[in-house]
């Protein structure tokens, strides 16, 4: 019997209840769902603020582009007034989702290619101080020579094929990235850096448990402004020459007088950009999420 009652879990009595008296538990759902509604309110609450003041900035922006067109009388062909190229745009839906779906690959291959080649030159330049003195002066010269004079010879080189819109837009879009890796790595803590040598650890290990982590914050920054150049830099590597993409669309609704179809197509690649903007966001929280909380507790 001993033996018995000891091998029986104690029950957890809640406060007040009497000595050798034990209290029903009660269920923790309600409390769970108030504790849910209690972190999802302020997070909204922090969502709309955020997104209030830019959509009431539009808002009144177009209100002030529709009446100008309406009270001037300008033609279409010059200046279509916003409800006309929502209108036009909702009617050529087809053509421009089937227009976007190039420029949306396009642009994930060619960045794909440029977080790559920017991973890879700052490794380099942070275990190699010759290569930092060598390839960073030609790296900041890259970045003066203009895309408008890069994509035509990249086309004349390669064709009009797939592999000249992704060198343009790897061109367009690796510099931030490389910058901004090789100026996280030197931003990494000393006093953790010296902790790692004092162990014993060698170059990799402090890489991997000091410089990487330091780097990604700022590797997230980069991220972002090279996100949006990477649309960019699909559009006009499109518009130069390609057959289907967003870029080659505009070029053929310019030719035929349709600036409220061009007007469409450049609302729908704002649409992407911020799509693709807000995907780093998601993506940052998951993989440095103490960053993302840090800075939230900062503001």
């Amino acid at each position: 019997m001993r033996e018995l009652a000891s091998s029986t879990p104690p029950q957890l009595s809640q406060p007040g209840a009497e000595p050798g008296h034990h209290a029903v538990s009660r269920p923790a759902t309600a409390a769970g769902v108030t504790v849910g509604k209690a972190r999802g309110e302020p997070a909204l609450r922090d969502l709309l603020v955020r997104i209030t003041p830019p959509v009431v900035v539009v808002l009144v922006l177009l209100l002030i582009w529709e009446g100008a067109v309406r009270v001037t009388g300008v033609a279409p062909e010059i200046l279509p007034a916003p409800s006309r190229v929502i209108e036009q745009g909702w009617l050529a839906r087809g053509d421009l989702w089937d227009n976007t779906l190039p420029t949306l690959y396009v642009t994930l291959i060619g960045f794909s290619v440029s977080l790559v080649i920017g991973w890879g030159l700052a490794v380099a330049i942070d275990f190699s101080e010759w290569l930092r003195r060598g390839l960073m002066p030609l790296l900041v010269a890259s970045q003066t020579i203009p895309v408008i004079a890069i994509a035509p010879l990249v086309i004349i080189w390669f064709g009009f094929g797939l592999l000249p819109k992704v060198l343009v837009i790897a061109l367009v879009t690796f510099f931030p990235v490389t910058v901004g890796l090789v100026e996280g790595f030197d931003s990494a803590d000393r006093e953790s850096a010296n902790l790692v040598k004092s162990m014993g650890g060698n170059r990799w290990k402090l890489f991997c448990y000091v410089r990487l982590p330091s780097a990604l914050p700022a590797f997230f920054t980069a991220l972002r402004i090279s996100i949006t150049y990477a649309v960019t830099g699909a559009i006009f590597a499109e518009y130069v020459g390609a057959e289907f993409g967003l870029g080659i669309y505009m070029g053929m609704q310019k030719n035929a007088f349709r600036t409220d179809l061009v007007l469409a197509a450049v609302i729908v690649t704002a649409i992407l950009s911020v799509a693709l903007f807000c995907l780093t966001y998601a993506v940052e929280y998951a993989v440095v999420p103490w960053h993302i909380k840090a800075r939230r507790r900062g503001k």
